[in-house]
C-alpha cells in the first residue's frame, strides 16, 4: 500500500511539473520577425518631460529581449537621476543638444551622435540645449543562457 502511495506522488509531482513548464514555455513571446515602423504611426505618450514613442519590445532569434523607443526631452528636462541599468543599451541623437552622463563625467553631444551605455555604469541626460531634444533608444538582453549539467561541465 506504502509503494501504492508512492508511486501515486512521484506521479503527480511529475503530471504537475510537466504543466508548469509547459505553462512557463506558452507565456514566452515569439521571436521579432523583420519590419519597418513609420514614425507618424506610433503613439505618443507625453509625461512630466517630454513625450515618448514605443517602436518595438520583444525577444528575437538570438536576444532574450530587444526594445526601441524615442524620447524627447523639454529644454532643461532630464530624463532621470544618475542611475545604473540591468543591460546595455545604444542612445542615437535625432536633434537637439543634450548632455550625458557617460560612466563618471558629463559629455555635451548633439544629432547624429552615438551614446552606448553598458550595463551597470552610471548613467543619464539632459537637454541643455532651447529647443526640445530627440532620440532614440535601442535596449537589449541575451538570451537566458542555459545551465551546464553535471554532466556538461
Amino acid at each position: 500500500m506504502r509503494l501504492r502511495k508512492l508511486f501515486t506522488l512521484i506521479l503527480l509531482a511529475a503530471v504537475t511539473m510537466s504543466g508548469l513548464a509547459a505553462l512557463a514555455q506558452s507565456d514566452k513571446k515569439p521571436a521579432m520577425t523583420s519590419t519597418a515602423i513609420e514614425w507618424n504611426s506610433t503613439d505618443v505618450k507625453t509625461n512630466a518631460n517630454g513625450s515618448s514613442r514605443k517602436f518595438f519590445e520583444g525577444p528575437t532569434a538570438t536576444l532574450g529581449l530587444l526594445e526601441c523607443h524615442a524620447s524627447t526631452l523639454m529644454p532643461g528636462a532630464t530624463n532621470h537621476v544618475i542611475l545604473t541599468r540591468p543591460h546595455d543599451e545604444v542612445i542615437i541623437i535625432k536633434e537637439g543638444t543634450i548632455e550625458a552622463f557617460v560612466t563618471d563625467k558629463w559629455v555635451r553631444i548633439g544629432p547624429g551622435s552615438v551614446i552606448f551605455n553598458a550595463a551597470n555604469v552610471p548613467q543619464a541626460m539632459r537637454n541643455v540645449g532651447d529647443v526640445p531634444a530627440t532620440y532614440h533608444v535601442v535596449m537589449f538582453q541575451p538570451a537566458a543562457v542555459p545551465k551546464k549539467t553535471a554532466a556538461e561541465k
